[in-house]
């Protein structure tokens, strides 16, 4: 089995965690996924399949979201690897997925075609490459909806022109710490972006994860947007560096490091919103050199400790309390 996309690291990972680019696309012949009969999304469904089984260098699991249990769709949410939106309906859906993760195409969502390209680290124009080079064979095989003015036609008005949604995820401890990010999610908004819990929302983003997105889609090239996101998320990791400097400079800083590390290592029951607060804390002492622990480690234990991401490790249901005490005890395991 091939390692997953978030067991390593990239470039600026000191802040940045991820990058990923988003494309939807339409089949010009079928009307959007919100208006087609069942037979006609499992007709979508075959004929995307078909296409992408010639992509050169790309191999792709597929999966049909009636035939995954409930806890194996929530737990493709908890790993971004689906919207969910596209995990609460699961008729006439299907998923194709790299082994890797790296590459996923939702089917019938939003649209006939959300494809996804996610790399560990700053890595904006890797990922476009990639969802280029996937798009243009796909476009060779499929005759995608296309207005010479308004660019590709999509079933929500606001992602009409390129289609695409280029993000990353930041870790912003030290400008949450310093009461910082509220304003810095209301000046982003005004650039064309947007600054959201990458788990949870606004301010209150669970393990101080944060998604910063283009929300301009029309009148815009996909590289003009890239290199205003680009210059955005370096500015907002710079400011971060130096937040983190200050509030260094008190000793309880460290000490909350320390404490976060303690419990994680020695806890019987932790929820999974603790466990995403103390993380966060280890993550910053690890990239601080303070704390002897690799951040990809910490990166796929805050994806492999979501609630229905946990349950799947041992393939049975679990109750809160059973999946608090597991949750635990694998963290326990991983900082032994």
């Amino acid at each position: 089995m091939s390692a997953k996309w978030y067991l390593g690291t990239g470039a600026q990972n000191d802040v940045v965690i991820s990058t990923s680019i988003h494309l939807a696309r339409n089949i010009k012949r079928f009307p959007f996924p919100a208006s087609l009969s069942m037979q006609d999304k499992l007709k979508v469904n075959s004929v995307i399949k078909n296409a992408t089984e010639d992509i050169k260098d790309y191999s792709f699991n597929y999966y049909e979201m009636k035939t995954l249990s409930q806890a194996e769709v929530v737990s493709l949410a908890e790993r971004h690897l689906v919207s969910p939106e596209f995990a609460s309906s699961r008729d006439g859906r299907a998923l194709l997925l790299t082994e890797d993760e790296a590459v996923s195409v939702m089917l019938n969502e939003e649209d006939h075609i959300r494809l996804q390209v996610m790399y560990a680290g700053f890595a904006l124009d890797e990922a476009y490459r990639t969802a280029d080079r996937i798009d243009s064979q796909l476009s060779e095989k499929l005759q995608f909806a296309f207005d010479e003015r308004l660019g590709y036609l999509t079933q929500d008005p606001t992602a009409l022109g390129t289609g695409m949604k280029a993000s990353v995820v930041l870790h912003l401890p030290a400008l949450v710490t310093s009461s910082q990010i509220t304003k810095l999610i209301t000046t982003v908004s005004k650039l064309g972006l947007s600054l959201r819990g990458s788990y949870g929302e606004g301010a209150a983003a669970k393990g101080d994860l944060f998604r910063l997105s283009n929300t301009i889609t029309l009148g815009i090239s996909e590289k003009a947007a890239i290199e205003n996101l680009k210059s955005i998320a370096l500015q907002i990791a710079a400011q971060e560096r130096v937040a983190r400097e200050e509030i260094f400079k008190a000793p309880v800083t460290e000490d909350r490091i320390f404490r976060a590390y303690g419990v994680l290592k020695y806890a019987r029951m932790i929820d999974t919103n603790e466990f995403m607060e103390l993380i966060s804390l280890v993550r910053l002492g690890a990239v601080k050199g303070i704390i002897n622990m690799d951040c990809a480690q910490i990166e796929a234990l805050m994806i492999h400790m979501q609630p229905a991401t946990i349950s799947l490790s041992v393939d049975r249901p679990l109750d809160r309390i059973e999946r608090d005490k597991l949750r635990a005890q694998l963290v326990r395991q991983n900082l032994a």
